[in-house]
């Protein structure tokens, strides 16, 4: 059997949602859906920041790399996971594409979530030290920030996947997942997997109980420096820019917590794949909403490039009805 895992022979499908054709249907409409919302939001989100330059600060430009790894993160999961569903739990995948899956994964996600921190770590520095922000938050930090949480992600995710994909694995290879999860395809192997189980928990406490930690830390000097503030509209706009980020860091981070850093005698594999619909396809769609609803800044700029679209369609509006005159007096002659 080891002979079969490194020749890639060993293969893997998905547990059906249900093998009713109507339900699972209905769940590839619902998922496909969700799919392209979150392609469509984080695509506009990053060309929002990208074209207004007023949106051109350390703040959206997290923004804009969150929404980045919201599209990758997406892709990783979601073509595959409808192509299982359409194939009714038929569909294969080889040890090597389900360890691809489980690499990206792991690389993109917890790539998400230290970003989150760096983010939580630029309202801090926003709101605790105003007057010194463009001195700290300089476009090179920004740009290792963000290298960072995706070297990081990398470091992460490599060693996990090979000792993951090294496992024998033989008898029933029915995932009960409807993606490569690493706790689902671990609980498959027939060999003890307590070292990858301990190292799986490690990687967890590195990219989700660490950052969590920084942006409660992060949260709590900017809630000490709000409730010190006089004016209740300084208050109220310095809540304003902290809420949209606090309620995804609540989505991801919570989510996560339920799946990877619980002990794994208590895990379940329904409430498993129930808590990952939540993160793989609803918080990425989410996620552009939440930021640009409750963003004025975001919101302003979706409306000034709407004006600009419609400032393009102005002038041969008027054309025409400049036009419309002249027609008219050549039809009475």
């Amino acid at each position: 059997m080891e002979e079969q895992n490194q020749t890639g022979a060993v293969c893997f499908h998905f547990h059906p949602f249900s093998t009713d054709p109507t339900v699972a249907s209905l769940i590839f409409v619902a998922f496909l859906l969700l799919y392209l919302g979150s392609l469509i939001g984080n695509v506009t989100i990053g060309l929002i920041v990208w074209r207004d330059h007023s949106l051109h600060s350390p703040m959206y430009f997290f923004l804009f790399a969150l929404a980045m790894l919201e599209i990758g993160y997406s892709t990783s999961i979601a073509p595959l996971t409808l192509a299982g569903i359409l194939s009714m739990g038929r569909m294969l995948i080889s040890l090597p594409g389900c360890g691809a899956q489980m690499f990206f994964f792991i690389l993109l996600g917890g790539s998400d979530c230290v970003l989150l921190a760096a983010m939580a770590y630029d309202r801090y520095v926003a709101i605790c030290h105003p007057l010194h922000y463009n001195l700290i938050m300089s476009w090179k930090l920004c740009g290792q920030m963000t290298l960072g949480s995706l070297g990081l992600g990398f470091l992460l995710a490599l060693p996990l996947t090979v000792l993951i994909c090294r496992l024998p694995f033989c008898g029933h290879n029915e995932i009960y997942h409807f993606f490569c999860d690493m706790p689902a395809v671990m609980r498959l192997a027939c060999a003890d997997t307590h070292m990858h189980e301990a190292v799986l928990y490690a990687i967890s406490v590195a990219a989700v109980a660490i950052p969590f930690l920084l942006v409660c830390l992060s949260y709590g000097c900017i809630a000490t420096t709000i409730a010190r503030m006089d004016s209740a509209q300084g208050k109220r706009r310095a809540f304003s820019t902290c809420s949209s980020h606090l309620t995804v860091v609540l989505l991801q981070y919570g989510c996560c917590t339920l799946i990877y850093l619980r002990p794994s005698s208590s895990y379940s594999p329904e409430e498993g794949r129930a808590v990952s619909v939540v993160y793989t396809f609803f918080s990425p769609v989410l996620n552009p909403l939440i930021y640009s609803i409750r963003n004025q800044e975001v919101t302003q700029a979706v409306r000034r490039l709407m004006a600009r679209m419609c400032w393009f369609r102005e002038p041969e509006t008027l054309l025409l009805r400049r036009n419309i005159p002249s027609i008219r007096s050549r039809d009475r002659s």
